[in-house]
């Protein structure tokens, strides 16, 4: 069984081009999107990659948990790296898009999608050395430097979901702060009517 690091690969192209700036303008027949709507949309993305981070934690850390067990084959060691690969694509999917509105979006949601897209390239970085590693080094998996990926992959996976989490209840505070303003305003036009 191979493991081949492509899409990963590509997620850190996206990323690393990305974030350098947007290199896509849009097209001339669309209508630009309003702010209001590109800060939803990073909203959705971030809820998304939320629930990504959530399963990528988990793969992670049953990665950590199997490769600190002589027990386990490589091949247990390929399903886990490839189930945080598939996780770490579908990150970095919706991090690429992020990066192409962050311009546009709110300072909080500009500042998330930094974070996590800096996180999200370190896990595709170390999940995809940790591949070649496995693919070249079936036998020696107790290496410093294999384990050393396999640490970071769990290390900044748990840093992205906690980061990712963070901005998410942030957001979902506000929104329920704007509507507590909102609900004692019509409170105040029905207490000045009265008068």
């Amino acid at each position: 069984m191979r493991i081949y690091s492509s899409q990963i690969t590509l997620a850190l192209v996206v990323i690393a081009v990305l974030g350098a700036g947007s290199v896509f303008a849009s097209s001339p027949a669309q209508e630009p999107e309003s702010t209001a709507e590109l800060s939803r949309r990073a909203s959705t993305l971030l809820a998304e990659v939320q629930d990504e981070a959530v399963r990528l934690r988990f793969h992670a850390e049953t990665l950590g948990t199997v490769a600190s067990n002589f027990q386990y084959s490589w091949q247990s060691h390929a399903f886990y790296l490839d189930r945080v690969k598939e996780h770490i694509n579908a990150v970095g999917k919706r991090t690429a898009e992020l990066q192409q509105i962050r311009h546009t979006v709110l300072p909080s949601q500009q500042q998330a999608i930094t974070q996590v897209s800096s996180l999200a390239a370190q896990v595709a970085a170390s999940t995809e050395a940790a591949i070649l590693y496995l693919n070249k080094n079936q036998r020696w998996l107790f290496a410093p430097e294999y384990r050393d990926h396999l640490k970071t992959i769990a290390d900044r996976s748990e840093d992205m979901e906690q980061t990712v989490d963070k901005f998410v209840d942030y957001e979902r505070d506000q929104q329920k702060f704007q509507q507590l303003e909102k609900n004692l305003e019509l409170d105040g036009d029905w207490v000045s009517r009265r008068s």
